[in-house]
């Protein structure tokens, strides 16, 4: 069973290039994090995937729909995106879900070429929850520097926490990370 995930999880980070945009990859002092994204920052609307493996065997996986666009905050350059955001989770014992709404912005700094931070929220109350969740926060703040044309890293810190009915809660994942983004 380990070894067909592991070759599923290569598998589909080798095929990504063909179908995607971009390619992200986060480490946390606990976990590893790969997020595929499959349209651009000009496109109206953005899907992608995701996979967390957190050390002690949970496995999280997240499938994003937002409608996203250009607008500025103040006068910086802006991608903003509403949407969904749905978590599956595995851990030994425990298992649930969410879908989650919120959405993401990235702003870039144009005083300095290649610099942005990016900050991301999505939320689910127990309606939109499932198996051991009650509810579920999402949070993630980054800052970026793309060193070359198609390729950025960046720095931040990763923040995602579920409830239990009468039990109390648990972060699913959470840390300071460190990472690097591929765009195609």
């Amino acid at each position: 069973m380990k070894a067909s995930r592991i070759s599923l999880i290569a598998l589909s980070l080798a095929a990504a290039p063909v179908y995607a945009s971009d390619v992200d990859l986060s480490l946390t002092n606990d976990s590893v994090k790969g997020q595929v994204n499959f349209f651009g920052t000009n496109s109206d609307i953005q899907l992608g995937t995701g996979y967390t493996y957190h050390e002690g065997s949970r496995h999280i996986g997240n499938v994003d729909f937002h409608a996203q666009g250009r607008t500025a905050i103040g006068n910086l350059p802006t991608t903003a995106g509403i949407g969904v955001r749905a978590f599956g989770w595995d851990d030994d014992r425990l298992d649930g879900g969410a879908v989650a709404l919120g959405g993401f912005a990235t702003v870039n700094v144009p005083n300095v070429p290649g610099l942005s931070f990016t900050g991301g929220l999505h939320y689910a109350p127990s309606i939109l929850s499932f198996g051991d969740s009650d509810d579920l926060t999402s949070l993630e703040l980054r800052g970026s520097y793309r060193v070359i044309r198609n390729a950025e890293v960046f720095a931040g810190y990763r923040y995602l926490n579920t409830d239990f009915d009468g039990r109390g809660d648990l972060n699913l994942d959470e840390g300071v990370m460190a990472g690097m983004k591929i765009f195609f």
